[in-house]
């Protein structure tokens, strides 16, 4: 089977910071982003950004602030 990654999630405890950081690097928005999740392509694979207070929530987790995924 070949292994590859397709999709990471990150969160971040400022979405529009992050997002404004990863477009002044020249990656590319992806048009399903929304106000809760920033979707960049990054070759063959999405790095999908949360905010961690609703990632944690999405996840079933406390965050602690140290939850770390």
């Amino acid at each position: 089977m070949e292994q590859r990654l397709s999709l990471v999630t990150l969160g971040v405890n400022d979405l529009d910071l992050s997002r404004t950081f990863y477009r002044n690097l020249g990656w590319n928005e992806n048009s399903r982003s929304n106000d809760d999740v920033a979707f960049f392509q990054a070759g063959g694979m999405v790095v999908a950004l949360w905010h961690r207070r609703k990632l944690a929530e999405d996840s079933a987790v406390t965050d602690g602030n140290g939850w770390g995924g």
